[in-house]
C-alpha cells in the first residue's frame, strides 16, 4: 500500500514537472492596480469636427493572465462603472450618462473580455475580445504594447502595458448624432497588474 501511494506520489510529481517544463502551465494572474491608480481609462471624441471632448472612467476592475514571453497565452477581463465617466464638465457628464448616450441607469456596466491575442513582436500584440456597452456586446481589437515587468519596491512584482481602439458609437445602439465627426469614439488604455 505505502509503495502504491509513494509511485502515485512520484507520478503526479513527474507529470507536473513535465507540464510546467512543457509550458503548458498558465501564464501568471495579475490583478490591475486601480487602488493606486496605476491604470487608467480614457476616451476621446471629436466635437463637431472643431474640437475634443476628453475624459475618463474612474471606475473600473479587472485582473489579467500575463507571460512576457507568450502573450499568446494571455487573456483580459475588465468591468467598467459607466457612471463613473468624467469630462471634467458635470452638466456634459449628466447628458453623457443619459438615454442619449451611456443609458447609465440602466446598463451600469461596460466589459471587456479577451478572445485571443496576436503576438506582433517586440512586445506589440493585437488584443481581440468582447466589448459591451449599452447593452450591446461586439468585438473589438486592442493594439496594445508590453511596457514592461518586474520587481517592485514593496516585495511585488508587476506587468504593464497600453493600448487604443476606436469604435462607432452607432455600433453600441448610441442613438445620438453630432455628424460624421463626432461619430466614433477612441479609447486609450493603460494597465498595471499587481502579480498574485
Amino acid at each position: 500500500m505505502k509503495k502504491t501511494i509513494l509511485s502515485r506520489a512520484l507520478l503526479t510529481t513527474a507529470l507536473a514537472g513535465s507540464l510546467f517544463m512543457s509550458g503548458t502551465v498558465s501564464a501568471t494572474e495579475y490583478v490591475i492596480d486601480t487602488k493606486g491608480a496605476h491604470a487608467s481609462i480614457d476616451f476621446k471624441v471629436s466635437h463637431l469636427g472643431y474640437s475634443f471632448v476628453v475624459g475618463r472612467f474612474n471606475e473600473f476592475e479587472g485582473d489579467f493572465n500575463f507571460d512576457g514571453k507568450k502573450l499568446a497565452d494571455g487573456h483580459v477581463n475588465v468591468t467598467i462603472k459607466t457612471a463613473s465617466l468624467d469630462s471634467n464638465h458635470a452638466e456634459r457628464d449628466k447628458h453623457l450618462r443619459s438615454p442619449d448616450f451611456l443609458n447609465t441607469a440602466k446598463f451600469p456596466e461596460a466589459s471587456f473580455e479577451s478572445s485571443s491575442i496576436v503576438d506582433k513582436g517586440e512586445g506589440n500584440f493585437l488584443l481581440n475580445g468582447d466589448f459591451t456597452l449599452n447593452g450591446v456586446t461586439k468585438p473589438i481589437t486592442i493594439q496594445a504594447k508590453t511596457i514592461g515587468e518586474g520587481q517592485d519596491p514593496w516585495g511585488g512584482y508587476r506587468a504593464g502595458f497600453s493600448g487604443t481602439t476606436e469604435f462607432a458609437l452607432k455600433d453600441y445602439n448610441i442613438k445620438m448624432d453630432l455628424g460624421p465627426a463626432s461619430s466614433h469614439v477612441q479609447l486609450a488604455i493603460v494597465v498595471e497588474g499587481i502579480r498574485q
